[in-house]
Parts: C-alpha cells; sequence; structure tokens
C-alpha cells in the first residue's frame, strides 16, 4: 500500500522524530511518502491560507492517482482541498479534521476540540457545521501560539492540557481532539496530565487518526462513490498564481 502525505505548505516542517511517530501505529506493508507544496501559504494560520493552499493540493491528490497511489492524507486539521479533490479522484482522501473527530466521538459523547492560535477558529468552526457535528461538540477552545512556536514542546502541551482540563471540567467534553497536526507525542503527554489529574479522558492525535483510517479504507477496498461526489464536467480549469500553474484540466 502506497499513502501520499501532502504537507499543505511550503515548509519543511517534517521531522524524523514526526516521522516515526505518525508511522508506528501503520502495519509495515504500508508505505508513506511525504510531499510539501512548491507554491502556497508557509504555514496554515486561518481561512486565507487554506484558500491559497488549496489549488496546489488538489494538483498534489490528482497526481498521485495518476502515479499510482493507493489514497492521500492531507497533514492538516483545516482539510484544505479535501472536497474539491473528491470531486476528481476515485481514491480515499482524507485530512486530519474528520477523521480526529470521528474517532473522539467513537470514545465520547461529546468532545472539544482545542486548537493552538484563535485565527484557525473560524475554519474549524466551518467545518463543524459541514460535518454537521455541531450537537456533539462540547467547546471549540484555543490557545494563543503560532505555528513557529509550536516547536515549544513543554508550553505547547502545557497549554493544550490547560485548556483540555477546562473543556472536561466546564464543558461536559469526554474527549479531546488537538485542533493542530503532526505534533508528536503532545496528544501523549496532554493526557499524561488530565490523568495525573484524575480525569481519564482521549486525546487524539489528528495525523495518526487520518492515516489509520486512510489505511483501513485502502484495504477495504472502500473507494470514492461517484454518485456523492459526482464527477465534473470536462472543461479547462487553469489556474495561475505568479510563475506557478496547477493543472487542472479536466
Amino acid at each position: 500500500m502506497r499513502i501520499l502525505n501532502i504537507i499543505p505548505i511550503t515548509t519543511d516542517i517534517w521531522t524524523e522524530e514526526i516521522d516515526a511517530y505518525v508511522r508506528r501505529p501503520l502495519l509495515p506493508d504500508t508505505d508513506v511518502v511525504t510531499s510539501f507544496l512548491t507554491h502556497g501559504p508557509a504555514s496554515i494560520e486561518c481561512q486565507a491560507d487554506e484558500a491559497l493552499a488549496a489549488p496546489w493540493v488538489v494538483a498534489l491528490i490528482r497526481q498521485a492517482e495518476r502515479d499510482g497511489f493507493d489514497g492521500v492524507f492531507v497533514n492538516c486539521f483545516g482539510d484544505p482541498g479535501i472536497l474539491a479533490a473528491r470531486d476528481l479522484v476515485s481514491i480515499p482522501v482524507f485530512g486530519g479534521f474528520e477523521p480526529a473527530v470521528l474517532a473522539g466521538l467513537g470514545l465520547a459523547e461529546k468532545v472539544s476540540v482545542v486548537a493552538v492560535l484563535p485565527q484557525v477558529v473560524s475554519l474549524i468552526s466551518g467545518n463543524i457545521q459541514r460535518g454537521h457535528f455541531g450537537s456533539r461538540i462540547a467547546s471549540l477552545r484555543h490557545l494563543s501560539l503560532s505555528v513557529p512556536d509550536l516547536c515549544n514542546t513543554e508550553a505547547l502541551i502545557q497549554g493544550l492540557y490547560e485548556q483540555s482540563k477546562a473543556a472536561i471540567e466546564e464543558d461536559g467534553a469526554g474527549a479531546i481532539v488537538v485542533g493542530c497536526a503532526a505534533l508528536a507525542g503532545v496528544a501523549e503527554g496532554v493526557a499524561a496530565r488530565l490523568r495525573a489529574d484524575g480525569l481519564e479522558a482521549p486525546v487524539i492525535e489528528p495525523t495518526r487518526a487520518g492515516l489509520l483510517e486512510l489505511e483501513a479504507f485502502v484495504r477495504m477496498g472502500w473507494h470514492l462513490g461517484h454518485l456523492a461526489h459526482r464527477t465534473p464536467r470536462l472543461k479547462e480549469r487553469p489556474w495561475r498564481l505568479g510563475a506557478g500553474t496547477v493543472p487542472l484540466a479536466s
């Protein structure tokens, strides 16, 4: 099985530690190939960044299907380009948001999402509404960090722990979803601090949740159905941005 793991930004944030962490639960014959954008935002911190990343993500997903990949994971909690790509390919495509939330809802009646900065709240709120998860989302909380601050693991774990504890005690959450992808070991660190307070709540990391769900779909032979995602009619769809061109023609 070959899975393309798209990091939908132009910044190389994929460390050996992250790579080892996300691969650990996968089966030995699952080959994960990681790719970045050559054009687009340096990080995704708002809806504008998501929109700028989406065309390039869609182009990579279409090429992945042509290259024989069995599935694609878009490594971002904002799910840039996911719905658009599903109109154009048959292989399963997942982002970080939906698999993580569904995993949390499989373990608790209500979950809380804890994002890492306030700018992404409206983006995540939109995903919650589109997924019809509203009645089972206890709260959407956030830290006040920026994406570059994520390298401060101790501050990140402490901030997520404080917001997660409040979500459990004040909002009624039974599980926590970390609202940012590819944070190696952070979910475990937050869960450990909650347990030390007597709060047994699962903490879901989106990249692992998404890759595991994608792996399961591929092994089950489940592909996108074009009754749900109807193939658009043939026409030219060029997208140009500076010197780059995204080949979106059908």
